[in-house]
């Protein structure tokens, strides 16, 4: 099959046509992928941010049809349009069992670049190639635990749906599910990438009476204001914290969310977080990025509360579903994510768009 592989980090990415994919086994589905967005996560491997060997496929945003299905799998069949997700829920596991599903040790396989049970089902020339990110969609053809591809209907958009997988999950979720923002509530959100922006859309859904919106792309800050944002902010031309303390009469935000991973603005957002409130910590810094805080001043005083956020606390079986829904009744724009379309051959290029700021997600056909 067709596969953009990544050989070690510093080259580029070369799509090779004979990569093999084994046949799904019990409880696995293969799907043929069809669409992938490229997030910054595929991003942080490329660049070595986040350290991984090689060679690796990356890519976990995708949509797809089901090619074929293992053994014991009854609720999905050949044909069927499925969006993917990089983090299936065993349903049996310790955190499963506490409605924890995004915990699920299933979700090691962001870590391990392999499926649960240690292989990765890849292969080229005889060697083994890694799942980046969870699940490798960057490839004709993928395998994944059956909990991983969940159904939609045959009229949902798969170039749109994909996005779904990772952005809307992590961003949406973060606000619905981890923060549960409730209506009314005052927003901060720092770092409009593509999680970025569907957090803006998720503090709108849950009713946010305040969302302020801060990043120095004068694209994304009109991007933020269309996808729900009351106020918009350059950080570089205007200082964050005066304008939050003017629009909260001195008293900081509910919630902040910091989406863009980096280490600074999770202090900044601990900083402009009310006393009492959440900062939400859904971006993922490189790994010699540390956060500085002073217990007192943060905790002990002031009862702020830091929370992490990994795939915005979703169980894909049942948020995946939710979101369509959203999307269905108009309240979620899964359309204006998509801001530029690349094939295959031009993966390269499509990480340049992401390393430069340009657009808010590229997905790429396969």
């Amino acid at each position: 099959m067709r596969a953009a592989v990544l050989e070690s980090v510093g080259k580029p990415i070369v799509v090779h046509h004979d990569v093999e994919i084994i046949a799904p086994r019990a409880g696995e589905v293969r799907v043929r992928v069809h669409y992938c967005g490229l997030c910054h996560s595929d991003y942080s491997v490329v660049s070595g941010a986040f350290p991984a060997a090689g060679p690796i496929i990356l890519g976990h945003e995708a949509s797809g049809i089901i090619d074929s299905v293992g053994a014991g799998v009854t609720h999905l069949a050949p044909g069927d349009p499925v969006v993917l997700s990089p983090l299936p829920p065993c349903g049996s596991c310790y955190f499963c069992l506490r409605n924890q599903h995004s915990l699920c040790v299933n979700g090691m396989g962001l870590a391990t670049s392999a499926l649960p049970d240690g292989q990765t089902g890849l292969s080229r020339g005889g060697q083994a190639i890694l799942r980046g990110v969870g699940l490798g969609a960057l490839a004709e053809y993928v395998i994944t635990p059956a909990a991983g591809a969940i159904k939609v209907d045959a009229d949902v958009p798969l170039d749109i749906a994909c996005v779904i997988g990772c952005a809307v999950q992590t961003g949406v979720g973060a606000v619905l599910n981890t923060a549960n923002v409730e209506a009314g509530a005052t927003v901060l959100i720092q770092g409009l990438g593509g999680v970025g922006l569907a957090t803006v859309q998720g503090a709108r859904i849950a009713g946010a009476s305040l969302v302020v919106a801060s990043d120095p792309i004068a694209a994304r800050r009109e991007a933020a204001h269309a996808f729900g944002a009351t106020h918009t902010i350059d950080p570089l031309a205007q200082d964050l914290g005066t304008e939050i303390m003017r629009l909260t009469a001195n008293i900081g935000v509910d919630y902040a969310f910091e989406t863009a991973g980096r280490a600074a603005l999770i202090e900044s957002c601990l900083a402009l977080t009310r006393s009492g409130g959440t900062t939400v910590c859904v971006g993922a810094p490189p790994l010699e990025e540390n956060v500085t805080i002073n217990n007192v001043v943060i905790f002990a005083s002031t009862e702020k509360k830091l929370c992490g956020c990994l795939l915005g606390s979703c169980n894909s079986p049942r948020d995946i579903p939710r979101l369509v829904a959203l999307w269905r009744s108009g309240q979620l724009d899964l359309g204006s994510m998509v801001t530029s379309r690349r094939p295959l051959a031009e993966i390269n290029e499509g990480f340049a768009d992401l390393a430069a700021g340009r657009g808010i997600r590229t997905v790429i056909s396969i």
